[in-house]
């Protein structure tokens, strides 16, 4: 079981609560795409992405009406009903990540929302290897995550990013930049990180 479902992936309603929490960041005028608007500025127009631990979909939902091909995968079964909810033609399948086989790789893929450090107890460097089998050659994972209590969930773990970066070493990437936000500031230490790794050619 997942940290996510073993905590705050039990909670009734969750789903619904969470995707209406962004509507009304949205409808307000905030901008909740900062992922997907990251991811888009890695890629070609019209390129392969998957959302791994997509949740209600927001991240995939946005880079498709941006005319990307993405494909959403999240272990809870009341988070993906919302996102197909919200867009019933986008591919949406349940399963963990430790086991995740698509039969395809991606251009790009993304961990937004403290999926790493939610997965099963010592599970993650499995994880990060099934996302990385996804990635094509010249492809790229991006994964954004807390390191700090004032950054995570009470259920997540407290992961280092030696550790996330000799995970995705030993998968065949190489760290490619690092920054402390979704809005491309460089990372100097801080309690959240969104790291780009690569396969190469």
């Amino acid at each position: 079981m997942t940290r996510w479902s073993s905590g705050q992936g039990q909670e009734e309603g969750l789903a619904e609560r969470y995707a209406a929490r962004f509507e009304k960041l949205a409808a307000a005028g905030t901008d909740v795409h900062g992922e997907a608007t990251f991811c888009e500025s890695l890629l070609a127009p019209g390129a392969s992405i998957l959302d791994a631990g997509c949740g209600t979909g927001r991240v995939a939902i946005r880079l498709a009406e941006r005319g990307f091909d993405c494909v959403g995968v999240d272990v809870d079964a009341s988070m993906l009903d919302a996102a197909r909810r919200r867009a019933p033609g986008l591919t949406w399948v349940q399963a963990d990540i430790v086991d995740l086989d698509l039969g395809r790789t991606f251009d790009l893929v993304v961990a937004a929302g403290n999926v790493v450090p939610l997965v099963a107890d010592g599970t993650e460097s499995a994880v990060v290897a099934r996302m990385a089998a996804h990635v094509r050659d010249g492809g790229a994972l991006v994964a954004g995550f807390g390191l700090d209590a004032a950054h995570l969930p009470p259920a997540a773990a407290h992961l280092g990013l030696d550790d996330y970066d000799a995970w995705c070493a030993a998968a065949g990437l190489t760290r490619e930049l690092r920054f402390a936000t979704w809005q491309g500031e460089r990372y100097a230490g801080g309690g959240y990180a969104v790291s780009v790794h690569r396969r190469e050619t």
